[in-house]
């Protein structure tokens, strides 16, 4: 599932162990007819609709990490115009043993070029959809981060609390 080099590197030396990673995801998002859309992945692991995201590698910057990652995972060309959150994700368990925690950059993004069309192992299914009409099933907190995306501009969100 995309696995990284570096985290399967890391796993060789820490086996199971917690890993703790950055990650990124995007609000892609385009002009539609009378509303925004935003650009979501069919997950191939659990099926469900989620924003364009990824591993940070070592040394890359996370805006590069997700203009990589729209580009393998949905093969469209974006524009990172701010961030959007910072936040200490939940735990996550993989079915392998596998355990990890990420630190999530939230970035909203426009759309550049390219068709939106599955690109990698990592989906199912790619689409555009009107922001107020996602699809579902749905990963949790989808609705709130694309609230995020499509709000007036505002100040970073960081927050104490776990992510949805």
């Amino acid at each position: 599932m995309g696995i990284p080099e570096f985290v399967t590197a890391l796993r060789r030396h820490v086996g199971h162990a917690p890993l703790w990673l950055m990650g990124t995801a995007a609000v892609v998002l385009r002009d539609g007819e009378g509303v925004p859309e935003v650009l979501l992945v069919r997950r191939s692991d659990t099926g469900e609709w989620a924003l364009v995201s990824g591993i940070v590698d070592p040394g890359e910057h996370p805006t590069d990490t997700i203009v990589r990652e729209a580009l393998e995972e949905a093969r469209v060309t974006i524009e990172v115009e701010r961030m959007l959150w910072l936040l200490v994700e939940e735990p996550v368990s993989y079915p392998n043993g596998d355990q990890c925690q990420f630190l999530g950059h939230g970035f909203l993004a426009r759309w550049v070029s390219g068709e939106a069309r599955v690109g990698d192992e990592e989906s199912t299914q790619v689409g555009w959809f009107p922001v107020d009409a996602l699809p579902t099933p749905r990963k949790a907190g989808l609705e709130q981060r694309v609230a995020i995306g499509t709000a007036p501009p505002q100040d970073l969100v960081f927050t104490l609390e776990r992510s949805p």
